[in-house]
């Protein structure tokens, strides 16, 4: 038995972990390039040009002008309900029915500029490192990203972009394009995942689709609606809100763990 020293190092173990990773990611949200753990929080806030510079009662986000995240829905299926659906009524909720017949699955591929906000998205067999280029290169086509002096790119770590092979692949084929990865079980900080939410709320719940094409046609339809409707998410934790989080973070990490009381016996 590992005994109750033993129980309390693994525990501290487990708190520095988690420690490192919320910092990291943290540090992330405040830089415009890859996160190094080994660097102070100031190295990343040093690294924006004054012009960039925001007040600490602004929200955090990477301040530059030309800011796309991307990242893909994988498997998305045509279900089709062995009976229609039945709207709601008065005094009575949606009748939907549980059984269906598959009818295939596809990919959906995104990307968003969080400052516009431009949405780009496409339908693909399958998720992959081609149908993720082909997203790439629709969005680097376009205006303003092909003419812009640099675009950062925020994805997670999906096989399709993962690593430095990735970078070296996109940006070797986009000069002006930096490839900037999230921390690793931290996809929440992109903020498309914010619209994956909303599509999968407004359209994708229910599931009653009778092919791909159908499926396809709904979800590039809304894609063109929001695009229309959507302001950009305005996150409001602030840098005087991280600071006084690292502040609270860092108390609680250097804090003496009390040891359990041991239960007394019946």
């Amino acid at each position: 038995m590992l005994g109750l020293q033993g129980t309390h190092r693994i525990r501290r173990r487990a708190l520095a972990q988690q420690h490192n990773r919320a910092i990291h990611a943290l540090r992330v949200l405040v830089g415009v390039g890859s996160a190094k753990r080994h660097q102070p929080l100031e190295y990343y806030t040093s690294r924006l040009t004054p012009s960039h510079r925001r007040p600490t009662n602004q929200p955090l986000e990477l301040e530059v002008r030309d800011c796309v995240r991307a990242v893909e829905k994988t498997s998305i299926q045509a279900r089709e309900r062995i009976h229609p659906t039945v709207a709601a009524g008065p005094a009575r909720p949606a009748l939907v029915e549980h059984e269906y017949e598959r009818r295939g699955a596809l990919a959906y591929l995104a990307a968003l500029d969080v400052h516009r906000p431009q949405l780009i998205g496409r339908c693909e067999e399958k998720s992959g490192i081609a149908p993720f280029d082909r997203l790439v290169e629709q969005v680097m086509r376009e205006e303003p990203y092909c003419s812009a002096r640099r675009v950062f790119l925020i994805v997670d770590n999906g096989s399709a972009h993962r690593g430095q092979k990735s970078i070296e692949r996109l940006e070797g084929r986009w000069p002006n394009l930096r490839l900037i990865h999230l921390p690793i079980h931290a996809s929440w900080l992109n903020q498309i995942e914010i619209y994956f939410s909303i599509l999968q709320r407004k359209v994708l719940q229910p599931k009653n689709f009778p092919d791909l094409a159908s499926l396809e046609r709904a979800i590039l339809d809304f894609e063109r609606y929001y695009a229309e409707i959507a302001q950009p998410f305005e996150w409001r934790f602030t840098r005087a809100d991280l600071n006084r989080l690292l502040a609270r973070i860092e108390i609680e990490h250097t804090m003496p763990l009390r040891p359990a009381p041991l239960a007394l016996a019946a």
